[in-house]
Parts: structure tokens; sequence; C-alpha cells
């Protein structure tokens, strides 16, 4: 399988890629704005499977230039895509009213508009019945818990699940595509410990990493335009 990873520098983004590269017959993009953290994973991966194929790639979703810095990648090293993980994004802990518009301007850009970008972009290199995993949380689900100071990251998170929704409509005339989206809630992971620094989830985001690429394997054979809760905990 193809498959292309954002925000793979951390959480359950760096374990789903470590889950991907344990089976060689797997060709993986890993991109995060930070290299030094991709050249550990990296480094990790080599020592899990030495004949892993990975190529990470220090790539900002938002600002930097796909046809130039991307694309080109991609082409080389993967040439298709079988699955997008979209999991990059950013966190803002405020009270409503501290809250300023580029708050929320960060939030859309870095939980919506980047993936909006990266699913445009790898469109064309989409293979048949190819699966967009776009991550969620139960943060912008329906009905769900909210808490307080988590108002535009909540809010960007519905708008990638509303996002989910359309496009598993549209692209399904387009290759078959299948589109779903997961809303997680709490895995042990540097953004839970910033929102929640007095929690600790149950789950760890090994465990959560691997559910993700498991699911972005096999899901679409069973789901499509869904917004999944996976959590047994709130948060």
């Amino acid at each position: 399988m193809n498959i292309l990873v954002t925000g793979a520098s951390s959480g359950v983004g760096f374990e789903a890629v470590l889950e991907f590269v344990l089976n060689s017959e797997n060709k993986v993009i890993a991109l995060a704005r930070s290299e030094e953290k991709l050249r550990k994973l990296h480094k990790i991966a080599k020592k899990l499977n030495p004949e892993c194929t990975l190529h990470p790639k220090a790539f900002d979703i938002i600002h930097d230039d796909y046809d130039i810095k991307l694309i080109p990648f991609l082409k080389k090293y993967l040439g298709s895509v079988d699955v997008l993980i979209n999991n990059a994004g950013s966190l803002v802990n405020k009270p409503f009213e501290e809250l300023s518009q580029l708050d929320f301007v960060d939030m859309l850009q870095y939980n919506f508009l980047g993936h909006v970008k990266m699913i445009q972009h790898m469109l064309p290199f989409a293979n048949h019945n190819a699966h967009i995993v776009n991550i969620g949380s139960m943060g912008g689900f329906q009905g769900s818990v909210k808490f307080p100071g988590l108002v535009a990251y909540s809010a960007s998170k519905a708008a990638l699940h509303s996002l989910t929704e359309c496009l598993a409509t549209e692209l399904n005339d387009y290759k078959e595509i299948k589109v779903n989206c997961l809303a997680l809630g709490s895995a042990q992971t540097e953004m839970l410990e910033e929102a929640f620094p007095d929690y600790k989830s149950p789950v760890t985001a090994s465990e959560m990493g691997k559910f993700i690429a498991d699911f972005a394997l096999t899901g679409h054979k069973f789901f499509n335009g869904k917004v999944i809760p996976v959590a047994v905990t709130t948060p």
C-alpha cells in the first residue's frame, strides 16, 4: 500500500507510521514540520523493520508550496496514493473571552484548511478505492461533552467532520474514493497533556496509532462518510 501521513512527528501520527512500516510491502511518506522529529521517527522505524520503506519529509501543510516541495517528492517515492491520513493539527487552550481572531484563524488553518489543501493536491494521485482518513476529535463531535478553553479547537474539528461527510458523497464518483473521520477521545499524547495537564488517559498513543493504521487499511470496506467516535472516557 502507498500511504501518506501528515502530522507524523509525534503522538498518534508517529505511532501510526510505526505500525505501517512493520509490513515491508507498505511504502510510507511521513510529513511533519519538524525535521528533527522526523529523523527520530525514521531511526526507530529502521530499528523495528530494517527492510521498511519510509520517506520522511519536512512540510508545512499550510505555508509550504505543494507543487514545488511535495508533489515532486510524492511522484518520486510513491507515484500514487492508496491511503491518506490527515492527522496534522494544532491546539489553542484559552478562555473564550481571551481568544483572538488569529487564534480562530490558526485553528481553522491547521485543523481544517490544511487538510482541504492536502486532499485537493492528492486527488490526482489517488488510486481507485483509495481511503482518506481525517483525524477529528470528540471535542467537535455533536452531542459530546465540551470543555472550557477548547472553543476554537473544537469548532475547527467540527468543520473537519462536516467536510468528511460532504466529500464522501462527492468523491465516491471520483475513483470511488472513500472518506471517513475518526473523532478521537483521549490518548496520552503531547496535545492531551497540553489541554489537560493533570489527566492521564487509559489509552496510549501507541494503541491509538495502531487503531488508526488498522482502520485506514480496512475501514473503507465497511464505512464511507462516517464520523466515528473513538473514545472510552471523557475527555
